[in-house]
């Protein structure tokens, strides 16, 4: 983790924080990739309540299997730190459609929504490159203790 987490503490403390940065980030990360590859199987699977819920949102039935066949690509390369970043980005796109159909249909829209800033914050958290990614993307300056 970066110096300025805790800019005044001790290299012990830093080194503590950083660790335990890394591990919430992937606990964070086990969580979504679980939950979205469970979402994925139902969609692949074509369980009721996905087929329902696919009716429900005015999609065709027929387009639930390849729903579930992107929505697990992108959460597997999610998954695999060397493409995680790829993943993320793509999952993010994912869930900006999903967010988009709730409020079509006006219904809530938190849930995608959560689910996209876990993304983002779980990768922050365990990957050095994803934090220069983002930081370099949102202009901000940072230090890297490695």
């Amino acid at each position: 983790m970066e110096a300025i987490l805790i800019p005044s503490a001790s290299p012990a403390t830093r080194a503590r924080a950083a660790g335990a940065a890394l591990w919430t980030g992937r606990v964070l990360g086990a969580l979504v990739t679980l939950f979205l590859l469970v979402d994925a199987g139902g969609k692949i699977l074509e369980l009721r309540p996905y087929m329902e819920g696919t009716a429900k949102a005015g999609f065709p039935l027929g387009t639930v299997l390849p729903m579930g066949l992107v929505l697990l690509a992108c959460t597997v390369l999610y998954a695999v730190p060397r493409t995680a970043l790829l993943g993320a980005v793509l999952l993010t796109a994912y869930l900006g459609g999903a967010t988009a159909t709730h409020v079509r249909l006006e219904q809530a829209y938190v849930f995608p929504v959560v689910f996209g800033v876990l993304v983002w914050v779980s990768l922050y958290l365990r990957s050095a490159h994803a934090r220069e990614v983002i930081r370099s993307a949102l202009g901000i300056a940072g230090t890297n203790a490695r």
